[in-house]
């Protein structure tokens, strides 16, 4: 089985309404963007990472017209987590392909929330931008950069507390 289908079939068997599509490969958000339909969906950009010591991990996901700056990152994530009693990331960089493949069970080009289907230990931290909260439809790959699923916010939210990883919004940016 792909990874697609196992995504769409993960979907399907707990009764999350979906759209997808296919396209050619886009394993940035500047290739993607010459395929994505206008489907009235906010397209997200996903990043993983790690920190400093290696022993977190962090998927982040955000609007994908905006960059985020990695230093203001750090500092956004750092005060999200101390407010919790949690520790600090301390220095965050962008987690090896291996890491990607041991955590999510995905490759480079490929990250999406739906790679949490394969955390099984829910070891991955979901961060979300809050500005996702205001769309009524997301549309991330369906683990593979060929693809689009389109899923209403509610539902997505609904597939999150099913994967079971921890997850938050949190404003990223101004």
């Amino acid at each position: 089985m792909t990874r697609e289908e196992t995504v769409l079939n993960f979907l399907r068997e707990h009764d999350i309404p979906f759209t997808n599509y296919n396209h050619p490969e886009g394993k940035t958000i500047e290739e993607a963007k010459r395929w994505w339909k206008d489907d009235g969906s906010v397209h997200c950009k996903n990043i993983f990472l790690r920190n400093h010591k290696g022993n977190k991990h962090y998927l982040v996901c955000y609007h994908c017209d905006h960059n985020l700056d990695i230093h203001s990152l750090e500092q956004c994530l750092k005060a999200a987590l101390q407010s919790r009693g949690m520790a600090a990331p301390g220095k965050l960089s962008f987690a090896s392909a291996e890491r990607m493949m041991r955590y999510l069970g995905l490759e480079p080009g490929s990250v999406s929330p739906f790679g949490l289907i394969n955390d099984e230990e829910h070891h991955v931290h979901l961060f979300l931008d809050a500005t996702l909260q205001e769309a009524e439809t997301l549309s991330f790959h369906p683990n593979d950069c060929r693809g689009t699923v389109v899923i209403a916010k509610a539902d997505f939210e609904r597939y999150l507390s099913i994967v079971g990883n921890t997850y938050e919004y949190l404003e990223l940016y101004d």
